[in-house]
């Protein structure tokens, strides 16, 4: 993510005083061709001409994603509210 804000927006995130919303805004706007943007192409890849030409790394990318452990799943609506404040707050006091 970092190497992807600073290549992209020549923002050092370590160094740079954001607020969360144009973190956020900022985060939606990667392109594809950052780190985090190739990796996300990645994961979410669905063509299977594309996947047929994969590299043995980028397969190994797609399928430790998909078959991660996903505890969201299993957490109730209210563990899953929890959660997302926990992460927030961080967030805030990361960029706040």
């Amino acid at each position: 993510m970092e190497a992807s804000f600073a290549m992209q927006y020549g923002i050092r995130l370590r160094n740079d005083d954001m607020s969360w919303s144009e973190f956020c805004t900022l985060l939606t706007g990667i392109m594809p061709k950052t780190p985090l943007g190739e990796i996300v192409s990645i994961r979410s890849e669905e063509d299977k001409d594309m996947l047929k030409n994969f590299t043995k790394e980028q397969h190994k990318i797609r399928n430790d994603w998909r078959n991660r452990v996903n505890p969201i799943r299993d957490m109730s609506n209210e563990e899953k509210e929890e959660k997302m404040r926990e992460f927030q707050e961080i967030i805030i006091k990361a960029f706040g």
